[in-house]
């Protein structure tokens, strides 16, 4: 019997079924794109935009000192918070996921951290500023134990304040994915391995950590996506003093000045691919999720 009519029968349903996502993903994804990075040759004067094709924002961008510097600055930030986030977030995701054996208090412990959510996104950046100012908790605690004599300027309107908001409100995005990995890890390898004698450091390297490289890259990317695209954050713990590629834009579009705030759209937007195709090679998630 031949099997072509069923098989062609199929395709077609898979089609049909394919047709809206593949239609929604062009329409709200790859046309807004192609239109920014079109948009970003686009002639631009002070007052004015025109479509004539033109390198001229283009040139700008990499000639600026101020647009490199933002660049640069969103990629050192970017790295540390990454770092920290892994750093805060990892011993954090362990606890939780593998070292607490009740799922319901392992669960309500997640739960705990997703709370700061409940408030809105400004707010949580916001509350720091009562925190890390000159007359702030955190100085008047430090002056009361006697650890410091005079208040610590830098905490507040600083790249130091913008790390510390950034780390706090992007954590818990790299402690859910680890300790939901952890939390699928067979306690009976970790006691077979015990069993033979392996002590902690081992079982974590040869275990542990390679059995939750697929939670590490899944927030690695959830953290990286945001920070490289961030704004608000730096815009309000920075006192402007922090220039991010988000900023620029801000302000580019604020200024109606369409073809430069697209130039730095798609420069962003070309280092985000680059950073999650280069956590991709990492693992392969299809396979570990």
């Amino acid at each position: 019997m031949s099997t072509t009519a069923p098989s062609t029968e199929r395709n077609g349903y898979t089609s049909w079924l394919l047709a809206p996502g593949v239609f929604w993903m062009i329409l709200f994804l790859v046309a807004p794109i192609m239109m920014i990075v079109y948009v970003s040759f686009w002639t631009q004067t002070t007052f004015a935009i025109n479509s004539t094709l033109t390198l001229d924002s283009w040139k700008n961008f990499f000639s600026s000192e101020a647009y490199v510097g933002a660049l640069w600055t969103t990629l050192r930030l970017w790295l540390i918070v990454l770092a920290l986030t892994f750093i805060i977030g990892y011993p954090a995701a362990l606890f939780v996921g593998l070292l607490v054996k009740s799922k319901t208090v392992s669960t309500v412990l997640l739960v705990l951290c997703v709370i700061p959510f409940w408030t809105s996104f400004l707010i949580r950046v916001l509350a720091w500023r009562p925190m890390l100012g000159k007359e702030g908790a955190i100085n008047i605690i430090l002056q009361e134990l006697g650890l410091i004599d005079s208040p610590i300027e830098v905490l507040l309107f600083s790249e130091l304040s913008v790390i510390i908001g950034m780390t706090q409100i992007y954590v818990v995005f790299m402690v859910g994915p680890i300790a939901f990995m952890l939390g699928r890890i067979d306690r009976n390898i970790i006691e077979a391995a015990r069993d033979l004698g392996a002590g902690f450091g081992r079982i974590f390297w040869k275990i542990i950590f390679p059995l939750s490289l697929p939670g590490v890259v899944v927030g690695a990317i959830f953290v990286s996506v945001m920070v490289l695209g961030e704004f608000a954050t730096s815009g309000a713990l920075s006192g402007r003093k922090v220039n991010l590629l988000g900023n620029i834009i801000v302000t580019q579009v604020g200024s109606l000045k369409w073809a430069m705030a697209s130039v730095v759209g798609v420069i962003l937007t070309i280092l985000l691919g680059i950073v999650v195709a280069g956590f991709l090679r990492i693992v392969d998630l299809k396979s570990e999720l």
